[in-house]
């Protein structure tokens, strides 16, 4: 059975990216499903004298070896001010000392979630140009606007939405199959 980890790109306890990227990675099927909670991962903030001086971390090690050991990732990034979280781009720079190729050329399913009418959409297109250089194979996208509108009861309520959504989930179940 393939194994695929969901991952929300922030650090807050209550993370709608985690949300939907977990509800997302239980919509793919035949798979076992790892929730990642980068909170389990905590890291310094990176600076090359912090590494020359104490290494590696082994929360960035542990988690690269994960990402090693499974076949696909579906990540929900929030946004901050137009970008990625701190922590989630602070993981990335720890986790790309380790190998560029973060990633490690696994298929991954990409979306992004806000409160705001935009959901994340900037983040979104940011990580689809930047994620391939880190080894990410993006295989599709959706961006979820309107979170705490348009995710009620633990579903997707537009029709619309979902349907799209089901797409993407299926491009990324081929690719998972493919391998």
């Amino acid at each position: 059975m393939k194994k695929i980890i969901a991952l929300g790109g922030s650090n807050s306890k209550h993370s709608i990216n985690k949300t939907l990227a977990t509800y997302v990675a239980n919509k793919v099927e035949n798979v076992e499903v790892n929730i990642v909670d980068l909170n389990d991962f905590e890291l310094p903030l990176y600076g090359i004298d912090f590494e020359t001086e104490n290494g590696i971390p082994e929360n960035a090690i542990r988690l690269n070896s994960l990402i090693e050991s499974t076949d696909g990732l579906v990540i929900s990034l929030a946004e901050h001010n137009g970008s990625y979280t701190v922590f989630f781009k602070n993981t990335l720079d720890w986790l790309s000392r380790i190998d560029i190729k973060v990633w490690k050329d696994k298929p991954i399913l990409l979306l992004a979630t806000s409160p705001g009418v935009r959901g994340g959409i900037i983040v979104l297109q940011s990580a689809k140009t930047y994620f391939p250089y880190l080894g990410g194979n993006v295989i599709a996208d959706f961006s979820l606007a309107n979170f705490y509108e348009s995710f009620l009861d633990n579903e997707i309520s537009n029709a619309e939405l979902k349907k799209e959504l089901n797409h993407k989930i299926q491009l990324f179940e081929q690719k998972l199959n493919d391998k």
